[in-house]
Parts: C-alpha cells; sequence; structure tokens
C-alpha cells in the first residue's frame, strides 16, 4: 500500500464523522443554508489563501523570475490555482469560487456583511488576527480561520499541501447535495447559484483538484518518513477543527438553539 493509501485509510474515522455530521439533516430550510453559508463563507475564504500560500512556495511570484522547485508541482498547483481563482459562473463569466460563493450568498439573502468587513480590513492592511478579534462570529469559526492562516504562513510546505489536500477537499455527502437539490427545486431564485457551485465544487474539486493535490503531497514528502508523519498529524488537526466548526454552526440553528434552552 502507498503513503497516500496509507493516509487516507488513517483519516477516514474523523472523515466519517465529517461526512455524517448530525448537521447535514438539519439544513432542512433556506433559513438554514443561510446560516450556514454565513458560517462556511470564512473556509471557503481561507481555503484559497493556503492555495496561494502553496503556489508562493512552489513557484516564482517576485520579480525578477528565477525557476523554483520543479517543474511537476509547478504544474499541479499553477492548475489548481487556475480552477480555483478563475472558473465560471453559470453565464460563463470567469470567477474565483469565493466570489462565487458570495454571489450565492447574496442571492440566497444570507448575511454577507461579516466576511466582507473581514476581507475590507485586510485590504486596508489590518492584520488579521486584529480582524478576527473585531467579527461578531464564533470561537470556532474564529479557531479554524486562525489555524488556517497560521499553517499557511508558519508550516513547512509538505505540511500547508496535506492540510490543503486531505483538510478540505471531497467533503460534500451526497446526503447534503441531496437536500440542497431538493430546497434550490423550492426556491430556483434564491438558491440556484449555491446549488451551481456546489455541484461545480465536486466536478472541479473532487474529481480533478484532489488528485492533483495528491500528486503534489506525495511528491513534496517523497520518501522523508517524518515528512509523512508531519503531514498525516496536520491532516488529522485539519479535519478535527472542521469537525468542530461544523459543530459550531450545528448548535446554532434554529431548531438546535430552541432545543438547548
Amino acid at each position: 500500500m502507498d503513503r497516500i493509501e496509507q493516509m487516507k485509510q488513517t483519516l477516514q474515522p474523523v472523515r466519517e464523522k465529517l461526512i455524517s455530521h448530525p448537521l447535514y439533516h438539519s439544513l432542512q430550510s433556506l433559513e438554514d443554508l443561510q446560516l450556514f453559508s454565513a458560517s462556511h463563507v470564512f473556509a471557503v475564504w481561507d481555503f484559497m489563501s493556503l492555495l496561494k500560500a502553496l503556489q508562493m512556495r512552489l513557484t516564482c511570484t517576485t520579480v525578477p523570475w528565477v525557476p523554483v522547485g520543479n517543474a511537476e508541482t509547478r504544474y499541479l498547483i499553477n492548475e489548481i490555482v487556475l480552477g480555483e481563482e478563475s472558473d465560471v459562473d453559470p453565464g460563463g463569466h470567469r470567477t474565483s469560487h469565493f466570489e462565487l460563493y458570495l454571489q450565492a450568498m447574496h442571492q440566497m439573502g444570507a448575511d454577507t456583511k461579516p466576511i466582507k468587513n473581514f476581507i475590507e480590513a485586510i485590504r486596508r492592511g489590518e492584520k488579521s488576527e486584529e480582524a478576527l478579534k473585531r467579527l461578531s462570529v464564533s470561537e470556532g469559526i474564529r479557531d479554524f480561520v486562525r489555524f488556517t492562516l497560521e499553517i499557511a504562513t508558519q508550516a513547512p510546505t509538505h505540511v500547508q499541501a496535506a492540510v490543503f489536500t486531505f483538510g478540505r477537499e471531497d467533503l460534500i455527502p451526497d446526503l447534503f447535495m441531496g437536500i440542497v437539490r431538493e430546497l434550490s427545486d423550492l426556491h430556483p431564485e434564491k438558491l440556484g447559484l449555491f446549488r451551481y457551485y456546489l455541484e461545480r465544487h465536486i466536478e472541479v474539486d473532487g474529481e480533478h483538484h484532489s488528485k492533483l493535490a495528491m500528486q503534489m503531497v506525495s511528491l513534496l514528502c517523497d520518501n522523508q518518513p517524518h515528512y509523512w508523519q508531519e503531514a498525516m498529524d496536520a491532516a488529522n488537526a485539519a479535519l478535527r477543527y472542521r469537525l468542530r466548526l461544523w459543530d459550531t454552526i450545528y448548535a446554532s440553528l434554529p431548531l438546535r438553539a430552541a432545543a438547548a434552552l
């Protein structure tokens, strides 16, 4: 069994907890999806930050240009960046997956103010930690973003690649897609873009980008056992932070919040 398959098997128990999380069963209305997206959008944003951190490590992003790394890893990360940062919306217009998600939130009537305020603070040059502290979001969201940004700014490249690959890709269960399709049939004018985003995510990220990302992890870890162990530990931590994020969103849904009173 190769190292990637070993990682998949080791991470499977926590992945199963995520895929079978009761959050999905609780998303039964448009209001539920509005609340879900207002939290989940932070995971969509910091995914892009992790992606760009990898591109900066594996390619040359400065002038004058010099060759960096090897051509295979440059190809893998640039191919993923192309799809994530310059995909197409339903009308064929170029957009990033993050911007597409924001459009979907706007269409469904979800609250985009926290994520937009956060982005604007960073554009003004404010440190992400300070911007996070001022946001009116749950501690689960803050911790999730802090972990990702710590990986993106401080971790070795092979660890970044492992978190990107195993901590984010291919985590949308069929159950969730079924619920979204049913709700979008009831509210096509509100959930058409959200449904498109998820279906596009599965098509591009789950089927194509995940394979490229796994190749990237293999190349970066190579034949270094301690690299593989560090990659495993980081991927496991990333999945557990995602699990905590799901717990946070689940507890905030109207039926759950009412039951807790």
